[in-house]
């Protein structure tokens, strides 16, 4: 495995280009849209409540616990969110606003380190009952990677201190030691935010306790199946009261598909990721490859989203993807970046990187409009607006995205992921440079004789054109290696230094290499064309058999209703005629759409419902946009995967 290192996002800027522009965004609207939120001031939104909570348990105002079990979750997202923000762009304004809410999460902390709004308004006699849906630990781990966050943004340490008292009472309650409980959290999630501590303070005892919440799951069936379901109590068999829902039917090494609950999983194999990176232990790194092999080839739908079964929001059999009922998650794609970036990490193969940005650029970014105030929960592939009103098993299928959800883990989700794309950019070893990903930046990267300083520009994802500046390369650096990554997607490339082509060779993870003696100044370049594609599924993908899907570079396309008219599904595109790039309609500027050639099946309304008459179509053209994109142009209706001949 590699011993790759990830930079600081203080180490790298966005400077233009896509992601600029997003953002932007972020920090200047979406963040304070979602502070708006938070505190139930957006106009026909469902109510948060979640910083009322805090007021609540923090004796700053009076009233009851309001929303789900956990509430409290959303508001580490969103510091999480706004500390990237501040990385990017000061705002003292938003620092003052940071600063009150951690006063009262300090507030509410109770004096042994406990902290969780629920428990201690609602069921103060119920904590630490409930490893099922009780969240106690997804919750302080949310909270806790807001934290380190924040601290790592302006250096202030009061939340992240308070965020230690919470780490340190979760080690002296659970463990093997003497009058230590043998547990873990239902919603893996405190696993990977307790690495994250152990990253920043070197404290083992964080990284002992991470281990042990992996290791023990799937080992103790009475810490899940305790018949204590106190969020959502039902009558008779409880589909989300499962062994497998909570990844808990086996112990992780065990685990040989991607079962259960898809943010759930994602969540658990980050932490997986984490162990495995920092021990060397080659028997989490095969678990993890299966379960990679599971999820990805097999259970992961072409836009990188996850979860094909709307009940349990879960993973179901091999192969059964359905684009008109998937669920598809907006937070199961934000945790399979997160995954694919630390087995990116753990072993430099393109596959991984590759996978982040399928997800990246699809399944998660389809998860918020282009103002950034509106999100979808669940992304299918397919939408009909009169048969997501009528039919019970599409109820979780909008047609539009909303203002904000009772149950908002999304949103601030997708809000931190955007604010931090930069980190998923560079890695470094002790061997050289690692470019995974692409986009307009300015980095600074350690080395043995001070900070190497790199420029990156070009246009992607809409171009194959990456451009490397070295700014700056202290001298006696000597010879190291600079790799970049040549997307699966990629059609030929050219790889060029300082203008002329320069002697290079593709190593077997997929990555571009070139090893010399650097200096400031050099110009690196990387050229590839970004042929459209037609992908077809696996045959034993049945609801997609013989459909495909278009995809340019990183960008999954789809037909939409303000483009092509209603019955989407008459449409039957010509796989023989070219396929050209043009501006998308009303989707702003820059943003590439695709006209293909087919026909459209004639349907008249007064027809025999089943006949033997051939078909009758006429010529049309296709017009599609980009997935992220689909859905900011009113309702209607939206296909991904076409006819064709």
């Amino acid at each position: 495995m590699k011993d790759m290192k990830a930079l600081p996002l203080a180490g790298i800027r966005i400077t233009g280009g896509f992601w600029r522009q997003r953002i932007d965004n972020i920090t200047r609207e979406v963040i304070p849209y979602q502070w708006k939120a938070l505190n139930d001031q957006i106009p026909g939104a469902e109510p948060s409540h979640a910083v009322e909570n805090f007021r609540i348990a923090s004796g700053r105002s009076d009233g009851t616990f309001y929303g789900l079990i956990f509430q409290d979750s959303d508001i580490g997202k969103w510091i999480e969110a706004a500390s990237y923000g501040l990385t990017d762009r000061p705002d003292p304004t938003l620092e003052t606003i940071i600063d009150g809410v951690v006063e009262l999460i300090g507030l509410s902390q109770e004096p042994d380190g406990y902290l969780d709004t629920y428990f201690s308004m609602a069921a103060p006699d119920k904590k630490w009952t409930d490893f099922a849906m009780g969240h106690e630990m997804y919750c302080g781990g949310h909270l806790m990677e807001g934290a380190i966050a924040y601290y790592q943004a302006t250096g202030k340490r009061s939340f992240l201190d308070i965020m230690i008292r919470y780490a340190d009472h979760l080690d002296r309650h659970f463990g093997k030691g003497p009058k230590k409980t043998i547990a873990y959290c239902g919603h893996p999630e405190i696993e990977l935010a307790l690495w994250r501590l152990f990253e920043l303070t070197g404290e083992p005892r964080y990284r002992d306790l991470a281990t042990f919440f992996v290791e023990e799951r799937g080992r103790h069936p009475g810490v899940i199946d305790n018949g204590k379901v106190l969020a959502w109590p039902v009558t008779g068999e409880n589909p989300w009261h499962q062994a497998d829902y909570y990844q808990d039917h086996a112990p992780v090494r065990e685990q040989a598909h991607a079962d259960g609950h898809s943010v759930r999983a994602m969540y658990l194999f980050c932490a997986m990721a984490d162990q495995w990176r920092h021990s060397g232990d080659p028997t989490m790194g095969r678990a993890l490859e299966c379960l990679w092999e599971s999820t990805v080839n097999r259970r992961m739908y072409v836009t990188g989203g996850l979860g094909s079964q709307a009940v349990c929001e879960r993973f179901t059999i091999d192969w059964d993807l359905p684009p008109d009922t998937a669920y598809a998650e907006t937070c199961a794609a934000i945790g399979l970046i997160f995954w694919a970036w630390r087995m990116t990490l753990a072993s430099a193969r393109r596959q991984y990187a590759d996978t982040l940005e399928r997800a990246l650029y699809n399944g998660a970014l389809s998860g918020i409009s282009l103002d950034g105030t509106r999100y979808f929960y669940v992304n299918p592939l397919e939408v009909v607006p009169g048969v997501a009103r009528a039919r019970k098993d599409h109820d979780h299928v909008k047609t539009e995205r909303i203002r904000w959800f009772g149950c908002a883990c999304c949103p601030p989700n997708i809000a931190r992921l955007v604010c931090s794309v930069s980190q998923f950019q560079y890695s470094h070893d002790s061997s050289g440079i690692w470019v995974h990903q692409y986009a307009a930046s300015l980095a600074s990267l350690p080395a043995a004789s001070g900070p190497i300083r790199i420029e990156q520009d070009g246009h992607y994802p809409w171009e194959g054109d990456i451009r490397l500046r070295l700014v700056d390369v202290p001298a006696g650096e000597g010879r190291w290696t600079l790799r970049m990554r040549l997307p699966e997607h990629a059609g030929p490339a050219d790889f060029s230094v300082n203008g002329a082509v320069s002697a290079h060779r593709t190593n077997q993870e997929g990555y571009l290499e070139i090893e010399r003696e650097w200096r400031s100044g050099d110009a690196v370049r990387l050229e590839f064309t970004l042929p459209i594609r037609l992908l077809r599924s696996h045959p034993k993908v049945r609801e997609t058999a013989g459909l495909v899907a278009v995809q340019r570079g990183p960008l999954v396309y789809c037909a939409e209703e303000a483009d092509n008219g209603p019955d989407l599904h008459l449409l039957v595109l010509d796989p023989d005629a070219p396929l050209v790039t043009e501006p998308a309609a009303g989707l702003g500027e820059g943003v590439a759409g695709i006209r293909a050639r087919g026909w459209r099946i004639q349907a008249g309304e007064d027809g025999p419902l089943y006949s033997t008459l051939p078909a009758t179509r006429t010529a049309c053209d296709i017009n599609l946009v980009p997935y992220y994109a689909w859905g900011n142009r009113g309702a209607g209706e939206m296909r991904v995967w076409l006819h064709t001949v």
